[in-house]
């Protein structure tokens, strides 16, 4: 039987072609069903790890390495109040502390100072930042043009300081600024409005350093993998550092944010996450110390429930593109049977024949078989088509991302098959059982 395959797949094809037009409205239904599946687990799936990545990444991700420390009142509960600024902080630590803190998804040397930046006549005496382009990915920053290039004469600005040296809406990518003697060209301009970055400018860390005749750092901004490592990358970068600067034992190395080890000098830095930064904010030192006591017990119950929530939103899409795809198979399959049923009926002298002529019951079975099978991969084939060509569509206009995997689109046409062999046996088993006598009698 199976050794007829080609010829009977060559007789099905044959036979859908007489009725086109039957033949393509009978497969509307797996067109539709199999395109619009694909294109719903296109979406899913790119929205999926879309919102995977926003999860890893989301709330307490951030870890801030700040040249100098000093802390009021830390003597008195047994914190180190520090030694005041510092320019201990240098290129060479951030180096290592990407070399050698795991976890680190980017990691940014930084510049700070206060300056007049100019264009044309407007002055505007602000906050500027030397920083690397790793900067923008650790702050997710959404940018109109492009992120500044490692050491070029280009600038980012905030949108709150282009409304102020430009006009309000003004897009100033392209436009040059000035910043004590030296020349920017603007290439990207953010909306963040997260510590004060609006009202920033924002230029390469090695041009500002050049400029001012500095060689250390203001400071590292450090962006974690996962939001719960963050109070872990925070201890080993103090650690490192206090390696690296020759520093005895543990000191304060986030200031009021940690405890006074037995007798060692206070660290020449502080390392601080952006979960302390917001938990002490505005708290007094003995407070603050409390509280982040238990901050990393934080930081894993937060990661524990963002991936919780992530498992629940995902089994709840799984399930409905799965009802969503059996409903629209089930509606294929059932105009596959009923398009069946009437070839079995109009045939019926041709199955006559057939038989007469010494094929056997099993014979006419499968080529009605076949045919139900080669109509149903055929339009999973132009379904599977359409949905690639439609999530295309979609994701672009609404800015979403796609992706479907070789193993969806493998199933899908694999579904399809398995649609056309459960619902084409039925009518391949009543061709099978017709009486040749009879069959040949019909006119």
């Amino acid at each position: 039987m199976f050794t007829l395959m080609p010829v009977n797949i060559r007789l099905a094809v044959r036979s859908l072609s007489r009725n086109g037009l039957r033949t393509l409205l009978t497969m509307l239904g797996i067109i539709i069903g199999v395109a619009a599946v694909l294109t719903m687990v296109a979406l899913g799936t790119g929205a999926r790890a879309s919102v995977e990545a926003e999860v890893r990444s989301a709330g307490t991700k951030l870890v801030f390495v700040r040249s100098g420390n000093y802390t009021r009142g830390g003597d008195a509960v047994g914190i180190a109040s520090g030694l005041g600024a510092a320019e201990t902080l240098t290129p060479a630590d951030a180096k290592a502390i990407a070399a050698g803190v795991p976890g680190i998804g980017a990691i940014s040397p930084g510049v700070s100072l206060r300056g007049t930046v100019s264009s044309g006549a407007s002055r505007v005496f602000t906050p500027v930042e030397g920083i690397a382009p790793a900067y923008a990915s650790a702050y997710s920053w959404d940018i109109k043009g492009r992120m500044l290039a490692d050491g070029a004469d280009e600038a980012v600005i905030g949108r709150g300081l282009a409304d102020q040296l430009f006009a309000p809406g003004f897009n100033p990518v392209g436009k040059p600024v000035r910043l004590r003697d030296v020349t920017y060209t603007i290439v990207g301009v953010t909306s963040d409005e997260s510590d004060g970055h609006k009202d920033m400018l924002f230029v390469p860390w090695q041009k500002l350093q050049q400029s001012q005749g500095i060689r250390h750092l203001s400071f590292i901004a450090i962006a974690a993998e996962k939001a719960g490592e963050a109070s872990r990358i925070a201890q080993d970068v103090k650690t490192l550092l206090r390696k690296r600067h020759s520093i005895a034992s543990a000191g304060s190395g986030q200031g009021y944010l940690a405890r006074q080890g037995g007798g060692a000098g206070p660290d020449d830095f502080t390392v601080e996450t952006q979960a302390a930064q917001a938990l002490t904010q505005g708290l007094y030192t003995p407070a603050a110390a409390f509280a982040l006591a238990n901050l990393p017990k934080l930081d894993e119950v937060t990661l524990e429930e963002m991936a919780d929530t992530l498992d629940r939103a995902s089994d709840t899409m799984t399930a409905l593109l799965a009802s969503i795809a059996g409903v629209s198979l089930i509606v294929g399959g059932i105009g596959i049977m009923n398009i069946m049923l009437v070839s079995v009926t109009e045939r019926t002298r041709e199955i006559g024949l057939r038989v007469a002529t010494g094929a056997r019951s099993s014979d006419v079975a499968f080529q009605f078989l076949i045919e139900a099978v080669t109509l149903s991969i055929v339009g999973g084939l132009i379904g599977l088509v359409l949905g690639l060509l439609s999530s295309r569509l979609i994701g672009w206009a609404l800015g979403w991302p796609v992706s479907v995997s070789l193993g969806a689109m493998a199933l899908a046409i694999g579904v399809a098959a398995v649609v056309g062999l459960v619902f084409g046996s039925y009518p391949a088993r009543r061709a099978s059982l017709l009486d040749p006598i009879d069959a040949l009698r019909t006119e």
